[in-house]
């Protein structure tokens, strides 16, 4: 479409998409620190229920101040459930167990791959294709993502028996979250409100997590340390509530591949917070993969999405 001899910008590279793809990037890129903090002393099964027990009242509460419907009939509550079981289950039990393997920037490097499983299920699932310029843009992007991969693996201190062991619990990780990402770009997805859904979602996850915990670890655990309880409330409310809905608006608004490219750029949003706070060192592999990723972000949302 021209307008005034102008060719519009694509959705994606538009303000009202770039403003919350950065605000999702910047919070779950300080998220890693904050994950390292919590497998001290309570076991991740136990943390993750109660990131998102505060996770899902605070949605709901947002459901209500909205006005939105805050019931959910019994397709919408088996979409939930599905969701929760996905994301807010599997997906981060994965992610907390492979913290425990290797180091939190291996995991969010893993996480980058995102955008592989999310473009082929989409492909698959919704018909959504990707054109040229996406495609060059993934594939400058995921040479970057190789680079710091390296870079992070040879930090990594534990043997390649640990490692490839936390390399595969991450990677499961990355295909629920794929999986859980699809699922909000469907039709059934849209048929309701999202905040309500997404409420619900993160509540039942939170449920399953605490009998998943129960089962396995024992009885509720916490750690009354101030930095703990705050590091719950701060993944709950904003690494949780806050972000979850504005990515997956992003999903709805972009489609996921493009919405993907947020787990991308996270790995080298979270080594710069690691320069601020851990004296992380760049290495010529880190700053050029760094560069990579950034040159592929910027091809991806350049690109129109193409015809189905």
């Amino acid at each position: 479409m021209v307008v005034s001899g102008l060719t519009q910008p694509p959705r994606s590279a538009r303000v009202t998409v770039l403003i919350p793809f950065l605000l999702v990037t910047l919070i779950w890129g300080s998220t890693w620190l904050v994950i390292k903090d919590q497998l001290a002393v309570v076991p991740p099964s136990w943390s993750v229920s109660y990131r998102f027990l505060v996770a899902g009242v605070t949605t709901l509460i947002w459901a209500a101040l909205r006005k939105d419907r805050l019931w959910l009939d019994a397709r919408g509550l088996a979409f939930a459930t599905s969701l929760g079981l996905a994301q807010f289950v599997l997906n981060f039990n994965f992610v907390y167990r492979a913290e425990a393997h290797v180091t939190s920037g291996v995991v969010a490097v893993v996480y980058a791959l995102l955008l592989v499983p999310n473009a082929l299920l989409a492909r698959i699932f919704l018909g959504q294709r990707m054109g040229r310029q996406l495609l060059i843009g993934s594939v400058v992007a995921m040479a970057g993502v190789a680079l710091l991969f390296v870079h992070e693996a040879r930090l990594n201190p534990v043997g390649p028996h640990e490692a490839l062991l936390g390399i595969g619990i991450a990677l499961a990780g990355v295909l629920s979250a794929s999986v859980a990402n699809v699922m909000q770009a469907t039709r059934t997805a849209k048929a309701y409100p999202m905040a309500t859904t997404l409420g619900w979602a993160m509540l039942i996850g939170a449920g399953l997590d605490a009998v998943f915990a129960l089962a396995t670890v024992g009885p509720p655990m916490i750690e009354a340390r101030p930095a703990y309880l705050l590091g719950i409330l701060y993944l709950g409310v904003i690494g949780s509530s806050i972000t979850f809905t504005l990515y997956f608006q992003l999903i709805r608004t972009i489609g996921p591949a493009k919405a993907a490219y947020t787990s991308v750029l996270i790995p080298v949003i979270a080594m710069l917070l690691s320069t601020l706070f851990e004296g992380y060192r760049w290495s010529l592999l880190a700053v050029g993969g760094g560069v990579l990723v950034l040159a592929g972000l910027v091809l991806a949302l350049r690109a129109r999405r193409p015809n189905r």
